[in-house]
């Protein structure tokens, strides 16, 4: 199976993106829903992450409190990385199962941390989306209520945008409408069916929308 990494920074679209795959019937393993669904109540590795980060992130009825476990893992650094070693490997696992069983000319496997955590390892291609950081601010204030300041730590935990862009096949530069960015997901689709079977064409990088024309 060819498999498509689609990474990009908080804010940045990249579940727009993921949407726009998924319209036209391409499996999108998400990484943020395998994180929650091996974590689900009744899963054993809640109560390892019980463990070992105290009671208190979890809800009244026994669930993940993801807020709360967000804030203490921004919090303590050294505390993330002990989280990350137990649940990465879970994740992982999940996903690869997830990736077997895929049916088309290929699959997207979205990972906002894909850089960060060297996921695409487990990729044949890496497909940024992104935009200034000015823009992720604007929406994660809009979209999730935080503060300039919240919103600030949470882009500076992540990979800078020269570190994804380094790592990139290919761009989404998202940064106009909702319709230009399907134009954009429905070429590049174009150019991932192609690719799967033609491995020569996977030598090309692609920027978007500069490169729209040559795969619509």
């Amino acid at each position: 199976m060819f498999v498509i990494g689609l990474t990009g920074g908080i804010g940045s679209g990249k579940s727009a993106v993921g949407a726009g795959f998924a319209r036209r019937d391409i499996t999108v393993v998400d990484a943020d829903q395998v994180a929650r669904d091996v974590v689900a109540p009744g899963q054993p590795l809640l109560q390892d992450l019980v463990q070992l980060t105290g009671p208190e992130i979890l809800n009244d009825r026994g669930a993940l409190d993801r807020g709360a476990l967000r804030q203490r893992l921004f919090a303590d650094p050294c505390l993330r990385h002990a989280v990350e070693g137990l649940l990465h490997p879970a994740i992982g696992q999940a996903m690869g199962q997830q990736l077997a069983i895929a049916q088309g000319p290929y699959a997207i496997l979205m990972v906002p941390l894909l850089i960060e955590t060297g996921g695409e390892r487990m990729v044949d291609r890496v497909l940024v989306v992104d935009c200034p950081e000015s823009m992720q601010l604007e929406r994660l204030v809009a979209r999730d209520a935080m503060s300039q300041e919240g919103a600030a730590a949470m882009l500076a935990a992540q990979a800078t945008r020269q570190q994804r862009l380094a790592k990139a096949d290919d761009v989404i530069e998202n940064t106009g409408s909702l319709e230009l960015l399907d134009r954009m997901v429905a070429a590049l689709h174009s150019c991932y069916s192609r690719m799967a079977t033609d491995k020569e064409l996977r030598q090309i990088r692609t920027v978007m929308p500069r490169d729209l024309d040559q795969w619509a």
